[in-house]
């Protein structure tokens, strides 16, 4: 029988004493809760801690934002908190932003993906708490995709190529907690951190089983989501739409140019892992928006050990090649790249990453291997 799992937030309210007469800055968002569904920041202030402020990721703090979309400043209307938006004009706090503050609690969510946002904010307060002197508390949450870490996927990130969807050469699927992440940063870069974990208590990374999961974006509402998603994100940065503004984003994927049973007969003979089903739908947001597109909808036969980034980069250089000259580059704007050039490239973590993708010259080999050996020394579980 799985036990059930104890967030870092649930173990941190259970610690009565500590840190009452601090002041504190929470960053979290909507899916920021403990283990009965209660918000963090409500937990918090029920249990007399002395919350002041809070900080918000990309997609806002209510985790509702469009993808790429800037999010403004507010104040919360339950707690008349102000929140500080990490995804504005600014990506990390500033000395006014923590002048008033005595330490620092991360109490974000994670889906396992190195270009899924959140962890490159939890890296940036990071380092504004290095530069201003602060101590960070991180409440550690699961990597609801976790496993071993033996399934790590790549390709290594060029340094040419880092960007707020990769600033670190970490693994596309690293398999860690944010907690295990946070201890490989102050090791790398940032030395002078005061950090401390609070780990989660009964879970396994084996198993991964014994908690609730909750929507973390508006195209991430439900924990099969991310058994795809690191693989069909790709799509962003090709003129295939990903699966927004449908049931199933990152789930299924389209385009008014795909032969979608020619595709589902070759897909089908040439790929192991998942079951295929032909679909068509009509986008009501993203690339496509308002067309009909013809595609695949992807169901991984065991989703825990499912190798997303491999499946798909398979599945994109067959549709180049069952469809010659009709695959595109696509540039995706966001607030952190305005003209949404070389998306792909961000993305993949490589340079010419399109020329590479359909050239079949994207090596994933030996990054578990070489991952495994850098990552091990601060693994919690």
């Amino acid at each position: 029988m799985t036990s059930t799992v104890f967030f870092g937030i649930d173990n941190l309210i259970n610690q009565t004493d500590k840190l009452k007469d601090l002041r504190l800055a929470l960053v979290c968002n909507a899916a920021s809760r403990t283990t009965t569904g209660k918000h963090s920041r409500i937990a918090l202030k029920e249990a007399g801690f002395n919350l002041v402020k809070l900080f918000a990721p990309e997609h806002g703090f209510d985790a509702q934002g469009a993808d790429g979309a800037f999010i403004a400043h507010e104040v919360d209307s339950q707690t008349q908190l102000p929140i500080v938006s990490l995804y504005s004009e600014k990506l990390s706090p500033t000395q006014e932003d923590l002048k008033d503050i005595d330490l620092v609690l991360i109490d974000l969510p994670d889906i396992g993906s190195r270009f899924y946002t959140y962890l490159w904010t939890m890296s940036y307060v990071l380092e504004s708490c290095v530069h201003y002197n602060k101590s960070v508390l991180l409440l550690d949450r699961p990597n609801p995709m976790a496993h071993s870490i033996k399934l790590a996927e790549g390709p290594s990130l060029a340094p040419s190529c880092s960007s707020f969807l990769g600033r670190f050469n970490i693994p596309i699927t690293h398999q860690c907690t944010f907690g295990e992440l946070a201890q490989y940063f102050k090791s790398k870069y940032y030395p002078k951190l005061s950090l401390e974990i609070i780990k989660l208590k009964n879970w396994d990374r084996n198993t991964n089983q014994g908690y609730p999961f909750f929507p973390t974006s508006p195209a991430i509402q439900n924990r099969e989501t991310i058994y795809t998603h690191a693989g069909a994100c790709l799509f962003e940065g090709l003129n295939i739409n990903e699966g927004r503004g449908s049931d199933f984003p990152f789930a299924q994927f389209g385009a008014p140019w795909i032969d979608a049973e020619k595709l589902y007969n070759h897909a089908l003979n040439e790929f192991e892992g998942a079951d295929l089903r032909i679909v068509h739908y009509t986008p009501t947001i993203s690339i496509y928006e308002g067309e009909e597109c013809h595609g695949l909808h992807v169901l991984p036969k065991q989703p825990e050990s499912f190798q997303s980034v491999k499946y798909f980069i398979q599945l994109i250089q067959l549709i180049n090649r069952l469809f010659p000259g009709k695959l595109k580059e696509r540039n995706y704007l966001t607030n952190v790249n305005r003209s949404g050039t070389k998306h792909l490239d961000k993305l993949l973590g490589i340079p010419k990453a399109f020329e590479q993708l359909v050239n079949g010259e994207i090596n994933t080999v030996g990054t578990s291997l070489e991952w495994e050996k850098e990552i091990s020394p601060y693994l919690l579980y």
